[in-house]
């Protein structure tokens, strides 16, 4: 079985239908004093039409197929037939998709559930039968229209993950092990930095209810500017409602590691300065508690909230980190927009 790749922007060149010919024919029948033009119009040509579906969250295939053009009409007939429209061209697509413009400056779609169907490009209509052109001084026209061109465009496809909430922190923070404890998700770890390649997606299942987390790959100073492999990566933070920020407890600065991925938030913009956030210290496992206290009064200073205490290694603290997630989604559902519910970090 073919591995499955993470790819999150594709260049595509499109081409929608052009129409078919009007037919030039005339009426020949037995007993018919007098014959006429017959000749129907050409086929419309197919659209090209985007929809999205459950169970993609890749691009992938649109590594190895870039060129899609939709059938052209058929042809028109004698005795005022229409020919055959073309057939609808169906690309399908990972909800979270964007289709942006060549030079990637504008957002001509975006798609957001599951099910959205836009047709995006139509096809061209059919030209004009020689029968349309019979006039009272024209009995026998024999021009006919050749059938209207498609449209066609290169565009770029972008994903961003759509996903509840975002695991974000310095590489080696510990992101992978611990989505890969509280959800179904498969997550490469290793000891050393960006392990995480690319986003990874899990299902959370916790107190009856169910939410999609996201491991996005490690951010380090001057991400949002290009520098190592995260700034790419954080368009897929844009689509989530809250985000969960692991700091390593082995770092020498809590604070500073903190800071350097909060900056790099605010400095990417599009919201993600805005967004809700929970802090945690991670990997608490490999200190005791006098220290891990002492740490958590620095990071506390730094971020103006007590952080969690997790270990993903061990699930501890996973819990209040779950209820926390779900006291934020809970509070986009009520009018006050204030956080439900009592958790406890420590």
């Amino acid at each position: 079985m073919r591995a499955m790749h993470f790819l999150d922007q594709a260049k595509i060149h499109l081409k929608s239908g052009v129409g078919g010919p009007g037919a030039v024919s005339f009426r020949r029948e037995k007993f018919v004093e007098y014959g006429g033009p017959d000749g129907g119009n050409g086929g419309k040509g197919g659209d090209i039409i985007f929809e999205t579906v459950e169970g993609l969250n890749t691009l992938i295939d649109f590594r190895y197929t870039q060129h899609f053009k939709a059938p052209r009409g058929k042809g028109g007939a004698g005795r005022n037939q229409t020919g055959a429209g073309g057939d609808d061209l169906v690309i399908k697509i990972p909800v979270g998709t964007q289709i942006l413009s060549d030079d990637q400056e504008h957002v001509l779609a975006d798609f957001t559930r599951v099910g959205e169907r836009i047709v995006f490009m139509r096809g061209g209509d059919g030209g004009r039968g020689n029968a349309s052109y019979k006039t009272a001084t024209n009995r026998a026209p024999r021009q006919h229209g050749t059938g209207w061109l498609g449209e066609e465009m290169s565009v770029w496809l972008r994903l961003k993950l759509l996903a509840d909430a975002g695991l974000v922190g310095l590489p080696n923070a510990g992101k992978s092990t611990f989505i890969n404890a509280v959800t179904n998700a498969k997550a490469k770890v290793g000891a050393y930095p960006f392990t995480t390649t690319h986003p990874q997606l899990g299902v959370v299942r916790h107190r009856e209810r169910e939410f999609v987390m996201a491991d996005i790959p490690g951010l380090i100073e001057g991400a949002a500017d290009g520098a190592g492999i995260g700034d790419r990566f954080l368009g897929h933070v844009e689509r989530c409602r809250v985000l969960l920020h692991l700091v390593d407890a082995n770092n020498e600065d809590v604070a500073d590691a903190y800071r350097v991925v909060r900056t790099e938030l605010d400095a990417y913009g599009a919201g993600l300065e805005e967004k809700p956030e929970i802090v945690a210290l991670n990997k608490s496992d490999t200190l005791d508690d006098e220290l891990l206290e002492a740490l958590a009064q620095e990071l506390e200073a730094e971020c103006g909230q007590k952080p969690l205490i997790l270990s993903g290694a061990t699930g501890k603290g996973a819990e209040a980190a779950l209820d926390a997630i779900i006291s934020y989604l809970d509070a986009e559902t009520t009018a006050s927009g204030e956080v439900e519910g009592d958790w406890s970090p420590l």
